[in-house]
């Protein structure tokens, strides 16, 4: 037992970022489908003809193998699986942006295979998307969801009436959609029914919608980082867009 926690192999993962280490050698936060957010070492991966070079890059799949029981682990092999197309403009933007909500909210070796199912999937997507937004928000969700804090969308919180689309609600974090007169606007974020419809079945056409869940996400998102700070979202804000 202690051998394979020891050594891991053939784990397909993403490269979230990568800083310097020593002279020569990165370190490289990795997302592996089985493991989770983990730390490596690329020894020499900075020398002008190490292989590492050409494959350590984000946004793309990688079949990679470590060894180590500390913290900070040793990569030992790292093979591109073939990849998207890149990410340009505000599609890479929107990549560092979900890199960044992985690096600063999910616990290092705490597997969740249906996360990176779906951030694999918003990347295939960012490439051709036509509504960023959506990309993200579908991301966003999962992301809650198996952090614990899954959102309540299609009935209210305290007595489980369904949500009506012409009603309006302050969404409350940790405990979901509350009729707006009920509730203490100032603890939560105001939205009218029908996003919270839409949202609940994947839509983002309206753009009443568009604008409350983003303001819905990002309360809730905050609410998850704690002091932590998105660098991302507010490039994302200068840009005026998602």
């Amino acid at each position: 037992m202690a051998t394979e926690r020891a050594r891991r192999d053939s784990q397909p993962a993403y490269l979230l970022h990568t800083y310097p280490y020593r002279e020569t050698s990165l370190v490289a936060e990795l997302y592996a489908r089985d493991v989770g957010r983990v730390a490596v070492i690329a020894r020499g991966a900075r020398r002008p003809r190490s292989a590492l070079r050409g494959v350590l890059m984000a946004f793309q799949p990688l079949l990679v193998g470590w060894s180590g029981k500390a913290e900070l682990k040793t990569l030992h092999k790292a093979e591109w699986q073939g990849g998207y197309a890149p990410l340009r403009g505000l599609s890479l933007i929107c990549g560092f942006y979900l890199n960044e909500l992985l690096l600063k909210l999910l616990p290092r070796e705490d597997p969740h295979e249906q996360l990176f199912e779906a951030y694999a999937g918003a990347l295939a997507q960012l490439p051709s998307a036509q509504d960023h937004a959506a990309v993200l928000r579908r991301f966003e969700r999962v992301l809650l969801r198996e952090l614990g804090y899954g959102l309540v969308l299609e009935r209210e919180v305290a007595g489980g009436t369904p949500i009506a689309a012409q009603a309006r609600y302050c969404y409350v974090p940790e405990r979901g959609p509350v009729p707006a007169r009920e509730a203490d606007t100032q603890s939560g974020v105001e939205l009218a029914g029908q996003t919270l419809i839409d949202m609940a079945a994947d839509r983002y056409a309206d753009p009443q919608t568009v604008q409350q869940s983003k303001a819905l996400m990002r309360a809730l998102i905050s609410h998850c980082l704690g002091n932590q700070t998105l660098h991302t979202r507010q490039l994302l804000r200068d840009l005026q867009q998602l």
